[in-house]
């Protein structure tokens, strides 16, 4: 993930609460939200649906690492059935979920997906893996190709169900581009909170609830966010009853 440009808008809406970016592996992150370090994380589906919540973001091309002298090169694109003969590596930590893993079978299954980029070095098989991947483990001696026919990989913002906090669906709207206006985003502007303080008379405003005392604070792992602090109830006013 490269959520730069989130952070970058999470900064400006919400300046005094920090958001902190974690990595961790992919096979990780589903305890680190389990065991509340984090609030939130980019993950890829499929996820537990009885426990998290998930918003699908994009789906990833496929696509097959070969050695740049491979003969597979020479297309610009190939197919499961151009895999046949070759022996294609299936790692441990693979993320796709074969009915049947293309192409000759190892003979032991890397460890992990870094393990079987250095097999693929040496010339000894290949991997199928979303191109995310092969970008993140780019070797000079190594290049790919889109698989068009290979199962696909889908990268989703998760978090725990029972743990959508304000500073959550906070984080959900700005990855789902929602503007500081919208109506099912709670940050607001400077500006306008500076009109909520000046609102005409005639209004009587519930009392803000008392403060912790804490700082509210985000974390990420997993390329995810962790957003823990109190919840924030909207103001709103009452008119008074005319005497």
């Amino acid at each position: 993930m490269t959520p730069a440009k989130w952070v970058r808008i999470w900064n400006e809406r919400l300046p005094d609460i920090p958001l902190t970016l974690v990595q961790v592996p992919a096979t990780e992150v589903s305890g680190v939200l389990r065991a509340g370090e984090a609030d939130a994380a980019f993950v890829r589906l499929p996820v537990d649906r009885t426990y998290f919540s998930a918003i699908p973001l994009y789906t990833e091309t496929t696509v097959v690492v070969v050695p740049k002298d491979h003969l597979i090169t020479a297309a610009d694109e190939v197919t499961l059935a151009d895999l046949a003969e070759e022996v294609v590596f299936h790692p441990m930590d693979d993320v796709f979920d074969w009915d049947g893993p293309p192409g000759e079978p190892a003979f032991e299954r890397p460890a992990t997906t870094p393990d079987a980029i250095e097999l693929v070095a040496a010339n000894v098989g290949l991997l199928v893996v979303p191109q995310s991947l092969a970008r993140l483990y780019h070797r000079k001696d190594l290049t790919f190709r889109p698989v068009t026919d290979a199962p696909e990989s889908s990268v989703a913002l998760s978090w725990p169900e029972e743990a959508t906090t304000d500073l959550v669906e906070d984080f959900i709207g700005i990855v789902r581009g929602r503007s500081v206006n919208s109506t099912r985003g709670r940050a607001k502007p400077p500006a306008e909170q500076n009109q909520k303080r000046s609102e005409p008379k005639g209004t009587r405003q519930k009392p803000a609830a008392k403060s912790t005392g804490r700082t509210p604070r985000a974390r990420a792992a997993g390329g995810g966010t962790r957003s823990a602090g109190a919840k924030q109830t909207p103001r709103r006013g009452k008119p008074r009853r005319k005497s």
